[in-house]
């Protein structure tokens, strides 16, 4: 088996590098500064234990790589670079070929079925950033993360475990789940999160707005008779296997949208994880306002190009409370 990482950011790079640094035949689809630094120096992986660099084959995009019929392909990109993502890998000859999608959100695997017949979802616990090009930083220890994987839109089979043996191979602990999307439901109540981080800024005392964001989840995932894992802090893996520590000379991140917000890359994914929650409420008749002002405050700030914590939690309250979706305000 060869592995196809499309998309060696944080999460793809992780894994393209430990997959390369355990024995695996690996190449990386990138772009801009990323894949330079990766085809001159290959990809460092920093971790808190030690740093290791890895070397493997990147190109630019699908169209440069001969695909064979045992490769399996991991979309590692942003949801909303998902669609282009697919529409290349068609272009490229791409048929009955496993793909896995690792990612956030609900939405990939459901585009990805549209035009492949061999569709995974993989569940993300792994807390990584790009500190610099051709350079990863991941912040777990014992493990690198941990990853559910399963067959969409239900079940298991072989692809599966052969993945999943060789992301354990790579130090990626990694469960085969017959409802890989329960897993995935439960990681979007997570990530509703990650705007509240990129707007308000990584120190700012936002709980109370957590809990508005992940009610209203609750409530539209039970109108659309949706049933979800919980696989935050009540998770005993993560405990065990995914103890998040510093990197001598790397800064705190901070979530994926607040890495998207920092590099002003002019998209977020946030529309499809609170957007996801804006959908469901729309689709069944629940109220979602908190979702939906935290939404548009996301496309908002990578439109006009602001910087993560540009937003005061006093702002948000106030405009909440025009809204009428402060409780006792």
């Amino acid at each position: 088996m060869r592995i196809i990482v499309y998309g060696v950011g944080a999460i793809g790079g992780t894994v393209a590098a430990a997959l390369t640094l355990s024995g695996q035949e690996v190449i990386g689809i990138a772009r801009g500064a990323q894949l330079k630094a990766i085809q001159d120096d290959g990809l460092l992986l920093r971790t808190p234990e030690k740093h290791e660099r890895a070397k493997f084959s990147c190109v630019s995009d699908p169209t440069e790589i001969d695909f064979r019929p045992d490769d399996a392909i991991l979309l590692t990109m942003k949801t909303q670079d998902t669609l282009a993502a697919l529409e290349r890998l068609r272009t490229a000859g791409v048929t009955g070929q496993p793909l896995f999608c690792v990612q956030n959100g609900v939405t990939n695997e459901r585009l990805a079925l549209r035009l492949f017949p061999e569709v995974h979802g993989v569940t993300v616990i792994m807390p990584a950033a790009i500190s610099a090009p051709g350079e990863i930083a991941a912040h777990s220890v014992p493990r690198h993360g941990i990853f559910d994987i399963g067959r969409y839109p239900g079940g298991s089979n072989a692809h599966d475990t052969k993945l999943a043996e060789a992301l354990e191979a790579a130090n990626i602990a990694t469960f085969v789940s017959q409802d890989v999307m329960q897993s995935k439901y439960g990681k979007l109540i997570l990530n509703l999160s990650n705007i509240l981080q990129a707007a308000l800024g990584l120190d700012a005392d936002f709980k109370h707005l957590e809990t508005l964001v992940r009610a209203e989840a609750e409530a539209a995932y039970r109108a659309a008779g949706i049933f979800w894992l919980d696989v935050g802090a009540a998770d005993a893996r993560r405990a065990q296997l995914v103890k998040q520590q510093p990197i001598a000379g790397i800064d705190r991140l901070g979530s994926s949208t607040t890495q998207s917000l920092a590099r002003g890359g002019g998209s977020i994914e946030t529309d499809y994880l609170n957007g996801e929650i804006v959908l469901l409420g729309r689709l069944h008749g629940v109220p979602v306002p908190v979702n939906t002002y935290f939404t548009e405050l996301g496309a908002r700030m990578a439109r006009e190009g602001l910087k993560p914590g540009a937003v005061s939690v006093a702002q948000a309250e106030a405009d909440l409370s025009a809204l009428g979706a402060m409780p006792g305000r």
